[in-house]
């Protein structure tokens, strides 16, 4: 006899049950198990005895309003569980914050219904199993102006200083790479970059977009490398290729 897949569980740190509790039961109905935390002491009691399938995670608790920022570094610091931040505030800012800090997503409460939530939770756990590499420009190293790309090394220079990026702002890097000299769909980007079935915002390449770019040393208004089409996606080209074409 078989025995039956475990349930994947989830650790909800949320301090407000009047959202916890009916978000839990939806969970559970959809076969997730949940383990609940209202505080940053509780979250880091239950991340010390056992490690969760997936986060959900409140930005502000009772005990310490910037406690979920606290609760990510330590995800983090453990290892690569995925992170969905789920919080009333959505500046600008907190968004920024989370996902420098690693989160996977960002939800403001009261945007999505429960359905869309359970998609979104879904997503994220499909594009965090392994899965099919993302296309690169080949293994021999690229020069692009004065940016050096070793993609086998998974190493990068800009005139000769190191650049140090994060696997998934070199994976974002790369396939812009691929397609150099192209314009390359924001949808396309999050598919091969992030998830083959994205679905919402993409408010997470924006971001990995604003990391490269400062690491490139590249001036929205004045790009040299990262050039932006609006309603469509973004080039990666060197000056004198653009002059050329």
């Amino acid at each position: 006899m078989f025995d039956e897949p475990s349930a994947q569980v989830i650790l909800f740190v949320e301090d407000d049950p009047g959202i916890s509790e009916p978000m839990t039961r939806i969970l559970e109905r959809e076969s997730f198990e949940v383990v609940s935390a209202r505080t940053v002491e509780e979250a880091h009691n239950i991340l010390g005895r056992m490690t969760p399938d997936f986060v959900i995670l409140d930005l502000g608790l009772a005990d310490n309003q910037q406690g979920g920022f606290v609760i990510m570094s330590e995800i983090r610091r453990q290892g690569d569980t995925p992170v969905l931040v789920y919080s009333a505030n959505g500046t600008d800012d907190s968004i920024n914050l989370a996902l420098e800090l690693g989160a996977d997503d960002f939800q403001v409460k009261g945007e999505i219904g429960s359905k869309e939530f359970i998609n979104r939770i879904r997503a994220i756990l499909r594009r965090s199993a392994p899965k099919r590499a993302v296309v690169e420009a080949g293994s021999d190293p690229i020069e692009i102006g004065d940016l050096h790309v070793d993609p086998a090394a998974h190493t990068a220079t800009l005139a000769g200083e190191p650049l140090l990026f994060s696997k998934k702002e070199f994976n974002l890097l790369m396939r812009l790479i691929a397609d150099r000299g192209k314009v390359v769909s924001r949808e396309d980007l999050m598919a091969d970059v992030w998830d083959e079935n994205w679905f919402g915002s993409t408010k997470t390449l924006d971001v990995h977009i604003g990391w490269l770019r400062r690491k490139l040393q590249d001036d929205p208004a004045e790009p040299r490398y990262l050039h932006t089409v609006r309603g469509v996606g973004f080039r990666f080209a060197a000056p004198e290729e653009l002059e050329e074409a």
